[in-house]
């Protein structure tokens, strides 16, 4: 399937998602309320069969948080990715899809840990790599350390 034909097909179904063809993927930009129904789109129906996570992680742009997906279709030979802007910086979140791609699992809860995403019905949102009395998310560029170098 084409960049074009998943562009028009998503479309019929998601009227409101964008799009990013500036890179090596297509990029299908949605918001966190149709994250989840659109996720679910792309990994059941046939036509996409999007069976693969293989990457997942977030951006920090200051203004906002953007969550990227990277997915593939063994079947079909296609991947895509999909971002979902978080605006709200000072509780993130958006649904869990580890119950759609069992990868999902670890890396949301690595997102939280250095983000501080929260994923919506997540079965275990806890700390991964950081204890749980550390304050604060390393990875959010309004993070400060007194060890961390300034210059």
């Amino acid at each position: 399937m084409s960049n074009e034909e998943i562009k028009q097909q998503v479309s019929a179904i998601f009227p409101n998602v964008t799009y990013d063809e500036s890179g090596e993927f297509l990029n299908i930009v949605t918001t966190p309320e149709e994250f989840r129904a659109l996720m679910e789109t792309l990994r059941n129906s046939t036509e996409f069969s999007f069976d693969y996570l293989f990457c997942l992680t977030c951006i920090d742009w200051k203004t906002h948080l953007m969550m990227v997906y990277h997915l593939l279709s063994k079947k079909h030979r296609h991947n895509i990715v999909v971002k979902a802007k978080i605006t709200d910086c000072n509780t993130p979140s958006i649904n869990t899809i580890c119950d759609i791609w069992q990868t999902a699992n670890f890396h949301e809860r690595e997102v939280y840990d250095l983000f501080g995403v929260k994923f919506i019905n997540h079965p275990d949102m806890r700390r991964i790599l950081l204890d749980e009395e550390w304050i604060g998310y390393p990875l959010r560029k309004n993070y400060t350390d007194e060890n961390m170098i300034s210059i």
